[in-house]
């Protein structure tokens, strides 16, 4: 599977741009998935009070809720999973889309910049590309730059190897 991790700060438009990313992928008949983690402590999926979420309570590790259109997995645990852990837990796909983990050495990834801030490929010189709008100047960086407003150009760069 092809991954690649989208970064920038709070609010520059990371999930945005996934959500024009992933139908322009589907478009080319390609499947794909996100994983994106979250700064809040608890996930909670399910409504109080409802059954899957007493079973939660109650003590299951893991609880599955099924319905004719689709499934959701909820599981316990004691330390944070890993990438490598959660990625083991998806169906093969052609592109998983990564998005707010500190720790991705490991994954191409692509900066959303919008000029305002410190752009964080001043720390992270495993950026390889960055995606700003047009006249937002990135100086100083060495790798691609991708107009954030053209989807397709950003996905092509995703694809290409």
């Amino acid at each position: 599977m092809r991954v690649v991790a989208i970064v920038g700060h709070s609010g520059s438009g990371k999930t945005t741009l996934i959500e024009k990313l992933i139908p322009a992928t589907c478009r080319r008949g390609l499947r794909v998935s996100t994983i994106k983690h979250t700064h809040h402590h608890r996930i909670e999926l399910d409504t109080p009070g409802k059954d899957s979420y007493r079973h939660r309570m109650a003590g299951a590790s893991e609880v599955i809720v099924a319905s004719d259109a689709g499934w959701a997995r909820i599981a316990s645990s004691a330390e944070p999973a890993s990438l490598q852990v959660l990625m083991a837990q998806l169906r093969p796909v052609d592109l998983v889309i990564v998005e707010g983990f500190k720790q991705l050495e490991e994954l191409r990834r692509v900066e959303v910049f919008r000029g305002a801030g410190e752009p964080l490929f001043r720390l992270d010189p495993g950026i390889a590309a960055v995606a700003a709008p047009a006249g937002v100047e990135i100086q100083g960086f060495q790798g691609t730059r991708l107009p954030l407003d053209d989807t397709e150009v950003v996905l092509d760069y995703i694809l290409s190897d």
